[in-house]
């Protein structure tokens, strides 16, 4: 899908200041219910597995806790496993796919591997259903040091102990029709930048670190999600959102160097998911499916005997 539009906020050619920016907030409105969507679903698994709070967000009036969820078999012999959603609040199978990773297959995992999962690493974005944070941050640019999103610096402080003992980390994520209808465009004008319009990819697709890359293991993945929903075609460029298609499905980003969620570890394996929720293909069961698939699929690949 190719979409063509603009931001109206601000003086094309030139970057946002505070006032824009005060706009933009203005205009942003609660749509849905974090307490209610997630932190109800992370107290009906609190006696299964341990819950712990990382940090909290102050975007005034209002503090919003942040919560990650662990085996409660924890074993530091054991290898470590890093799952988080929602760091595009917007970005929905991210969050309820971690969620329901947990409560239906976490338990599985027990005397094998430790899992951690942020299910929802922007929950005030996850209200408002946007990419970006109360400050007009991208959060999935900002995990580097001095990170001007708090999001990121909340779970950047979590991992840190960890960064060094990860072996696998899946990132949720999806593409939308609004990436290039609302998000895009608003990138643009807040940058001072011309937008060019791009095309939204009709289904999943992976991105790989293109700096350690893994076909195998991203190969393993897409073959499992295949069951579930449609992968991703390269376009006519042989390319998936301006990148070159390395495999079927498959793209690499330099993720560390982007700032990217996936390239907070020195993880081995590494992989961001893509799921296209507004395909006439795809419902929104097929999505979170798809990223448990997702996270199943990278699991038994770094499990399996080599």
């Amino acid at each position: 899908m190719t979409t063509q539009t603009h931001c109206s906020i601000g003086t094309p050619g030139q970057p946002w200041g505070s006032a824009e920016k005060a706009i933009w907030l203005s205009q942003q409105t609660r749509k849905r219910s974090y307490e209610t969507d997630v932190l109800g679903a992370i107290d009906r698994l609190r006696d299964r597995f341990d819950v712990v709070e990382y940090g909290r967000l102050e975007y005034d009036p209002e503090t919003l806790a942040l919560f990650a969820i662990r085996s409660r078999d924890w074993n530091d012999a054991l290898p470590t496993a890093l799952v988080t959603g929602g760091v595009h609040g917007y970005e929905t199978s991210g969050v309820h796919g971690a969620l329901r990773f947990v409560d239906r297959h976490l338990a599985d995992y027990a005397g094998r591997v430790n899992v951690l999962v942020a299910p929802c690493v922007s929950p005030w974005a996850y209200e408002r259903i946007h990419r970006w944070n109360a400050l007009a941050i991208d959060p999935n640019r900002s995990f580097r040091e001095h990170s001007p999103a708090p999001e990121s610096a909340a779970l950047m402080r979590l991992v840190a102990p960890l960064r060094e003992r990860v072996l696998v980390h899946v990132d949720l994520h999806e593409t939308t029709d609004s990436d290039e209808s609302e998000f895009r465009p608003a990138l643009a004008a807040r940058d001072g930048k011309a937008f060019e319009p791009g095309s939204i990819p009709d289904g999943f697709y992976l991105v790989d670190d293109s700096e350690h890359p893994q076909p195998e293991f991203q190969q393993a993945i897409i073959a499992a999600v295949a069951k579930v929903t449609h992968i991703a075609p390269a376009d006519a460029k042989g390319e998936i959102i301006g990148s070159r298609v390395t495999s079927p499905g498959v793209i690499e980003y330099a993720l560390k160097k982007l700032g990217l969620c996936a390239g907070i570890t020195n993880a081995a394996y590494k992989t961001t998911t893509e799921v296209y929720p507004d395909s006439p293909r795809a419902t929104s069961e097929q999505c979170n499916a798809a990223q448990v698939a997702s996270v199943c699929a990278a699991l038994a690949y770094v499990l399996a005997p080599r």
